[in-house]
């Protein structure tokens, strides 16, 4: 099966936040709380994506509230966060919805991703993901992470089913 194939065959996204829905920095403030910036075009890929029947869902590793409230805002309903492992965590999404894993495209960007990108139909990494991940990925991302790797892979699936449109 080609690439454009394996993208034709996704029915659900799974991402990662911090480097992939999220550029790889926090901003620390004094008070301890950790800022992190999201790319609108992301937001509403996701949405989209969502509108058109796709599961979306996200695991991470990290613990912000401000990230869980903005993508319930966009209708993510699986947020996993404060992840230690995300391969059991992506095991009981696959449980929860049997979901068909060779339909599920996953974009992760750091080691902690590794294990989940082996098991998935299409493993995605943004342009600036770590080193390692690249010799599994399937597909590179031209766009870095918080800079619209989520947007591309999403309108690269909605596109070739023909769920995306100029409206």
């Amino acid at each position: 099966m080609n690439q454009l194939e394996k993208f034709r065959e996704i029915r659900t996204f799974i991402f990662d936040v911090d480097g992939v829905l999220t550029n790889s920095e926090v901003l620390v403030m004094e008070n301890g709380q950790l800022l992190r910036k999201m790319n609108i075009r992301d937001g509403y890929a996701i949405k989209k994506a969502i509108k058109e029947g796709y599961r979306v869902a996200v695991i991470t590793g990290g613990k912000s509230e401000g990230v869980r409230e903005r993508l319930k805002a966009l209708g993510v309903i699986d947020i996993y966060s404060g992840v230690d492992d995300k391969l059991e965590a992506y095991e009981e999404l696959v449980d929860i919805y049997d979901l068909d894993e060779g339909q599920i495209l996953y974009m992760g960007d750091d080691l902690p991703d590794y294990a989940v990108l082996r098991r998935v139909g299409l493993a995605c990494v943004p342009q600036d993901a770590a080193p390692d991940l690249f010799r599994i990925a399937q597909y590179v991302s031209p766009r870095t992470g918080g800079d619209g790797c989520a947007r591309d892979v999403i309108e690269k699936v909605l596109r070739l089913n023909e769920k995306w449109s100029e409206e």
